[in-house]
C-alpha cells in the first residue's frame, strides 16, 4: 500500500466519510487546499447519502476534475480528456468490484431504516469501505495522479 493509500484510509478511520478520504489526499497537489477539498466533497459519502454512487469513486472523480476539468467555455478537447479519465477510472473501478453503487458494494443500503447500523454493526465500513478507498486511491495512481 502507498503513502497515499496509507494517508487516505487513515482519513477515513479518523472520522471522514470515503469521499472525503480520497479526495483530499490530492487536493494540494492540483491547487485545492484540504480544508475545501474536505469540505466540497462531504455530502458524497454513503453515495451521494442515498446508496448511489461510492463516495470513493466520486472523491476520486473530483480529483480528475481538478487534474483534467474544462474551465475555459469553449475548451470542449480539455472537456472530452476529462470525461475520458472519469470513464477510464469507472471502467477500471467497476472490473475491480463489479459497480460503482455504494448499496450494491456494501450489501446494504445505509441510507434506509436501520442499514447503517447494520452497516455498522457488521463491520462493513472497516471491512469494505477501507478497500474501497485504498483501491480507488490506488486506481488514481496507476493513471498518473
Amino acid at each position: 500500500m502507498s503513502s497515499t493509500q496509507d494517508l487516505a484510509v487513515s482519513n477515513f478511520h479518523g472520522g471522514f466519510n470515503c469521499a472525503q478520504a480520497v479526495c483530499s489526499v490530492f487536493s494540494d497537489k492540483y491547487g485545492l487546499d484540504k480544508e475545501t477539498a474536505l469540505k466540497i466533497s462531504c455530502g458524497l459519502g454513503g453515495g451521494f447519502r442515498s446508496g448511489e454512487v461510492c463516495g470513493a469513486v466520486s472523491g476520486a472523480i473530483l480529483v480528475i476534475g481538478l487534474k483534467h476539468g474544462q474551465y475555459i467555455t469553449e475548451d470542449t478537447a480539455t472537456k472530452a480528456n476529462c470525461y475520458d479519465r472519469t470513464e477510464e477510472f469507472i471502467d477500471l473501478f467497476t472490473k475491480k468490484h463489479g459497480t460503482i453503487i455504494c448499496r450494491e458494494l456494501l450489501g446494504i443500503d445505509t441510507s434506509k431504516g436501520d442499514g447503517r447500523k447494520q452497516a455498522q454493526e457488521r463491520n462493513l465500513f472497516r471491512t469494505i469501505c477501507d478497500v474501497l478507498v485504498k483501491d480507488a486511491v490506488s486506481i488514481l495512481e496507476d493513471m498518473g495522479y
